[in-house]
């Protein structure tokens, strides 16, 4: 079967700064690939430069963007011109006829109708192959040109090699500022005039075969029609950017790698198979895709075969396994609970990679895009730490590191914004994050409840009974913040006071991209307990019948105006459920854990078919490395990772007909509630 066909790599990428259906980019790469690409339609937008319904086209860029809020690193175009090259995307640009490209997760074709030119790529794991046809008679040129930074460029005449460097970063992480991405293209004999070929810099002057500085661009003279070259990129040098181009060139030509490719990703695609109608099959397999993106390959094999990686941290090159563009706050949620279940062996070395960076600089990651980025709040990472754990994904010596890291942030306050939790000091002291000193305080206070949680199943799986005891008591201290009187966690002051002037639907503040609404029911290790306050499991329930009741309105409150994800949720009508974001996406479920599945089953179906689609507009909010995709493939499959750290699933009724993993059908009708992650095994396993 080929899952291609269902699989619309556009998906989610009709998306505006003000409105997200997605916030994707239409990425040609291999899964989990250390480089990707897609179409620049636009620059001139900044992160937001690829439109799907764009007829400009200023060519194919190397990027590593995990998300527009987060930026690019690392980044490159390459364009074909003819007559005279620009260097500005005001100029390079070619009409398009967007209907008549072609993009698929192995495989993009575009038409230049200025310079008459076929532009075709596809993926290597460090690069890819590409190919470009010229019908004009013209000089033409194929140009590498800037994203951003400080750029340099050497083509070799005698090997016919292309090296390139950029320091490209559109957004400042908090790490080494050494960073440069290294770039070695590989061209036939005859392919690229010499003569003809110059660089330009900033001032935009014609200066030989080689040029540096910022806003620097090459402009490679077409020695014949058609031209086929090979690319690779590394972290680290231009040598071991040539080692990575050799490791790649394991094919004979541009048609049977890109054969190679779209059999490598049939086989991810495949992994699930549903039965259901034709246009979930269509989302669900474009959801799959999105899957196997994030996070990045961030390691290396030299020469030797050694894996290596460039550590941000301090600039240098280590041994070890290494992911990036990714973060945890969001992912923790589903992504990594889906591959746990497909995706075991990648897991477990992004797990290593991961780890790798607490050996490295000392910290475990929040958010890493190539280095540490200040985005959202927390260290979610403990629960994918602890899921992995639960299901016998990491142990050992890892899982002790692991741990060694877990301990650091949840005990010892960072000086730098992007590691460890924010308003630790006052967390251990209060046993909660006081608003009056901290914004997002309520997100912080369960954050690092349920990261207590983490820890105390993981000191439990490591046999340290007394380290089980503290964070399990920790990890009560969601109560403190729990307002009897309204029935909402809410914001509350070093003295002990809740904030005055509460409103369930003010946003932000007090709360992370939501209201106390949307934050109230994020007690993911402790529903029991939640309940409890409420009264008992009955009152729970209606406590969420009124959630998915209540009118949907909203204030902005701590944000002083509208974001994009108010917007997004005033778009939906689910009662005050903003299933745009991840915040919402696991208070559906609640139901199913508390013995009301039909409840779960029913708004999970009508978001499923009011929210999700196919198209280029098909997700109700940001997508955010995978989360929301895996979203829909657990609605899919009837069972969903309520809380991640513990090894099971909650139960419901999925939309799809028939559900066969790995080519084995699987059945959790006999299960009672969840069903066991080791029960998800057997049936697939067996």
């Amino acid at each position: 079967m080929d899952y291609l066909k269902y699989v619309n790599i556009k998906q989610g990428t009709k998306s505006v700064k003000r409105f997200s259906n997605g916030n994707t980019l239409p990425l040609v790469q291999r899964p989990f690939g250390f480089a990707s690409f897609t179409p620049q339609t636009e620059g001139g937008r900044g992160n937001w430069f690829y439109h799907p319904e764009d007829r400009s086209f200023e060519g194919i860029r190397l990027t590593h963007q995990p998300s527009p809020w987060i930026g690019d690193h690392g980044a490159l175009v390459i364009q074909p011109q003819s007559e005279i090259p620009y260097m500005s995307y005001d100029k390079c640009w070619s009409g398009i006829d967007p209907d008549e490209a072609v993009l698929e997760p192995h495989y993009m074709k575009y038409y230049l109708k200025r310079c008459k030119a076929t532009l075709e790529l596809t993926p290597t794991t460090y690069g890819a192959c590409v190919r470009v046809k010229f019908d004009n008679d013209f000089d033409n040129y194929i140009s590498v040109l800037p994203v951003c930074g400080e750029c340099g460029y050497e083509f070799d005449v005698k090997t016919n090699r292309l090296y390139c460097y950029t320091d490209c970063s559109t957004l400042k992480g908090y790490d080494s500022d050494k960073f440069r991405a290294y770039f070695v293209l590989q061209f036939e004999d005859g392919a690229i005039s010499a003569e003809k070929t110059f660089t330009e810099d900033k001032n935009g002057k014609e200066i030989g075969l080689n040029v540096s500085g910022e806003n620097t661009a090459i402009h490679l003279a077409a020695g014949c029609k058609e031209i086929v070259f090979t690319l690779a990129e590394s972290y680290i040098s231009y040598e071991q950017a040539a080692v990575n181009l050799k490791n790649d060139s394991d094919f004979a030509d541009f048609d049977s790698l890109k054969e190679a490719n779209a059999a490598e990703w049939n086989e991810y695609l495949s992994r699930i198979e549903i039965k259901a109608d034709e246009e979930k099959l269509k989302t669900f397999y474009s959801c799959m895709y999105r899957l196997f993106l994030f996070p990045h390959k961030a390691y290396e094999v030299n020469e030797n075969g050694e894996i290596v990686h460039y550590a941000p941290s301090d600039g240098s090159v280590k041994k070890g396994y290494r992911y990036t563009d990714n973060g945890f706050w969001d992912t923790y949620r589903t992504v990594y609970p889906m591959l746990s279940i497909i995706a075991k062996n990648e897991c477990k070395e992004m797990l290593e990679g991961f780890i790798q960076d607490y050996t490295d600089g000392g910290w475990l990651p929040c958010w890493t895009a190539l280095d540490a980025k200040k985005c959202m709040p927390s260290t979610m990472i403990d629960a994918v730490i602890a899921d992995a754990a639960a299901k016998g994904i990491l142990s050992g010596e890892l899982l002790k590191t692991a741990f060694e890291g877990m301990e650091k942030h949840a005990n010892m306050p960072s000086a730098i914004a992007a590691y460890g939790r924010e308003g630790c000091a006052d967390y251990l002291k209060l046993g909660y994050v006081p608003c009056d000193k901290y914004k997002e305080s309520v997100n912080l206070t369960l954050d690092a409840a349920y990261g207590d949680w983490c820890l105390a199943v993981v000191a439990d799986i490591l046999g340290d009974s007394e380290k089980v005891y503290k964070y399990f008591e920790r990890s009560k201290n969601y109560k403190n913040i729990f307002d009897k009187e309204t029935g909402f966690m809410r914001g509350r002051t070093e003295n002990g006071e809740f904030r005055p002037g509460f409103d369930p639907v003010k946003w932000g503040r007090d709360y992370t991209e939501a209201a106390a609404w949307q934050t109230t029911f994020a007690v993911q290790h402790d529903f029991d307990g939640l309940a409890e306050l409420y009264g008992g499991k009955d009152k729970l329930i209606e406590k969420l019948d009124e959630f998915f009741a209540a009118p949907l309105d909203y204030r902005v409150e701590g944000y002083g105006a509208e974001i994009h994800e108010m917007t997004e949720f005033a778009a939906g009508n689910w009662g005050q459920c903003a299933i745009s974001n991840q915040p919402s996406f696991h208070i559906p479920f609640i139901y199913a854990h508390l013995g009301a599945a039909d409840k779960a089953s029913y708004w999970v179906k009508r978001m499923c078919d009011e929210a999700f689609s196919s198209a280029d507009d098909g997700f109700p909010g940001d997508e955010d490395n995978g989360t929301m995709a895996a979203w829909y493939i657990f609605a899919a499959l009837g069972i969903y990772p309520l809380c991640p750290g513990k090894a099971e699933y909650v139960k419901f009724s999925g939309f799809a007909d028939e559900v066969k993993i790995f080519g084995k059908k699987v059945d959790f009708s006999q299960a009672a509630d969840t069903v066991e992650y080791s029960e998800v095994m057997r049936q697939i396993e067996k």
